[in-house]
């Protein structure tokens, strides 16, 4: 009997129910256009709710000094310089508009008893410009999004799983997937497709990512259409996630209690971060923080489960409860431990993809016709080093820009090419999918992904490591062509496992072969092999499949932001 095959058709179909799908999703419904978002998890619950510290804008409404200029330059120069200029300029100058956006819809930003919005420190911003709803930000924001794209009547179908995006001669024209619950299958037709299906920090075993989320499904989709990866091997571990419990091993403590004053320890009880960066400590950027614990676990100075001390204790109560409430909450929650008295056991997590889908500065195409990405699935900002809560800002501003991009697109398109062999081909897929019977673990070999990239391209890196590991993921995939795969009365999450399966392979060889071909020591890429970084790398990487890579120039910085860029220095970085 076949499967059950509901076809839709809208004029754009964004994929991923986050934020920046969400903040895409808003404009094209404001400027009339017919959207349809999808996404494979509850909309309510997407990723970008862990978000937890803030979100980035020179508003200067705590320090007047502060410039869009100079929050494009902290961004350049924290980027190792492989940000690309003009996608920095563009974030940095609409910054204060895209939280203008959600002040109009209701956003419950932390505010000054004046009410100015009020603005906190992450590392390495030269001034206070994080803005802030206690440290549950980015689920502030999500509810925001939602309730507007909701008012908005926005039609949101968040249990499905998109397999292939749909193109004939290199042009979109829609995407197939499947109802993760009672496996209806869907074909859908669109002029265009906004990818938004976030990033591949899943593939590592310790992750700020929850189960089955960031498992690289934008990598695949997008390669698959004929898109482009961008430096995939830059990926940020966030210096502090929690070691227990083992299943929820990474849950990030938010940069935000650093922010307020925590304090870094070591078992020996030294504030370790003297040694690494003595003028900026704990407010160092992310990559120095990580690789400073990752050097002291790894030097026989960690805590007893192999992480190091976060102190916020000698914080006053009453600002711990009003500035940090989700960390003490999740504490209380995961440990029965209470934060204001003693302090959190914390690790290097996997936490966030700074390579992505290539796309161009000024619209977020792909290069492939009608195919965007935003968010976390796309590349261009942060380089090697992102800045907490540049993230949550880059959603905004570019949800809003793809939104008005794909909109034109379909709104010019004279006739919409569609091609049957493509539709039959992503069909045949889930058929032979669904239809696999062999004795291979999905869930165990997710596992042997996780195990390879935490050994082999984590937080420090070398060639023999990395050779090691290219040829793990070799035996790995060919395993996964022997898998079973059973949907039952529970739904059909086995299905999706395999394709997130799929998706981690895809991720992690682009990550390696890319990790590779990067023989220096650059921001969050530590190679204990190449410990300088090399001139000649200043450039992206290109990767467009197994074995395929290209070096792409970076462009020049304008004149009025170089002006503000300081020089980067790398000392303490690799200390062993």
């Amino acid at each position: 009997m076949s499967p059950v095959e509901q076809r839709l058709a809208t004029s754009v179909l964004v994929i991923g129910a986050g934020g920046s799908g969400l903040r895409a999703a808003i404009q094209l419904a404001e400027r009339g256009t017919d959207v349809l978002l999808v996404g494979k998890r509850p909309a309510a619950d997407a990723h970008t709710t862990l978000a937890a510290g803030g979100i980035n804008a020179a508003l200067a409404t705590m320090d007047p000094a502060d410039t869009w200029q100079q929050h494009a330059a902290d961004t350049l120069t924290e980027s190792y310089f492989l940000a690309d200029p003009r996608t920095v300029r563009i974030v940095a100058e609409g910054a204060a508009a895209g939280v203008a956006d959600l002040e109009r819809w209701g956003m419950p930003f932390a505010r000054e008893p004046d009410g100015r919005i009020s603005q906190r420190f992450f590392g390495a911003h030269t001034f206070r410009r994080t803005a802030f709803a206690g440290d549950y930000t980015g689920l502030e924001i999500q509810r925001t999004l939602v309730n507007r794209a909701r008012a908005l009547e926005v039609p949101i179908i968040d249990t499905m799983y998109v397999t292939r995006i749909l193109t004939r001669d290199g042009t979109v024209f829609g995407a197939y997937g499947f109802d993760t619950g009672d496996g209806t299958r869907y074909l859908v037709h669109a002029d265009a497709v906004v990818l938004a299906a976030g990033g591949h920090t899943r593939i590592w075993r310790r992750t700020s990512s929850r189960r089955d989320e960031n498992t690289g499904d934008s990598f695949r989709l997008a390669l698959t259409a004929g898109a482009r990866i961008r430096d995939p091997e830059l990926v940020q571990f966030h210096p502090s996630g929690l070691i227990e419990p083992e299943d929820a091993a990474g849950t990030l403590v938010s940069e935000a209690a650093r922010g307020e004053g925590g304090v870094l320890r070591n078992r020996l009880g030294e504030r370790f971060m003297q040694r690494y960066d003595p003028a900026r400590m704990e407010l160092s950027t992310r990559d120095r923080v990580a690789l400073a614990a990752y050097t002291e676990i790894k030097q026989g100075r960690g805590t007893p489960r192999g992480g190091v001390w976060l102190d916020v204790s000698h914080l006053p109560r009453d600002t711990i409860m009003q500035r940090l409430p989700r960390v003490h909450r999740t504490l209380m929650e995961l440990q029965m431990l209470d934060i204001t008295t003693t302090p959190m056991e914390v690790a290097p997590t996997a936490h966030y993809s700074m390579g992505g889908v290539w796309v161009r500065p000024q619209d977020h195409g792909t290069g492939v016709a009608g195919l965007y990405a935003v968010g976390e699935a796309a590349s261009g900002l942060h380089g090697a080093n992102r800045l907490g809560g540049n993230s949550l800002i880059e959603l905004l501003v570019y949800g809003r820009i793809v939104g008005d991009a794909a909109a034109d697109y379909s709104a010019d398109l004279d006739a919409q090419p569609r091609g049957a062999g493509a539709v039959a081909e992503a069909r045949d897929e889930v058929d032979r999918v669904l239809a696999a019977d062999g004795p291979e673990n999905v869930r165990s070999l997710q596992r042997a992904v996780r195990d390879t990239m935490t050994e082999h391209a984590g937080v420090v890196r070398d060639e023999t490591g990395l050779r090691t590991g290219l040829a793990r993921l070799d035996d790995i995939e060919a395993a996964a062509a022997d898998v079973g795969v059973h949907p039952d009365l529970a739904g059909f999450q086995d299905l999706a496992h395999a394709f997130d399966l799929r998706s981690a392979l895809v991720a992690a060889r682009a990550t390696v072969e890319a990790a590779i071909e990067r023989r220096e020591t650059r921001g969050c890429h530590n190679r204990s092999d190449f410990p300088e970084m090399d001139e000649a790398l200043r450039v992206n990487l290109v990767w467009s499949g197994p074995g395929r890579l290209v070096r792409e120039p970076v462009a020049q910085t304008p004149v009025e932001i170089a002006a503000l860029v300081r020089e980067i220095s790398t000392v303490g970085k690799l200390l062993e």
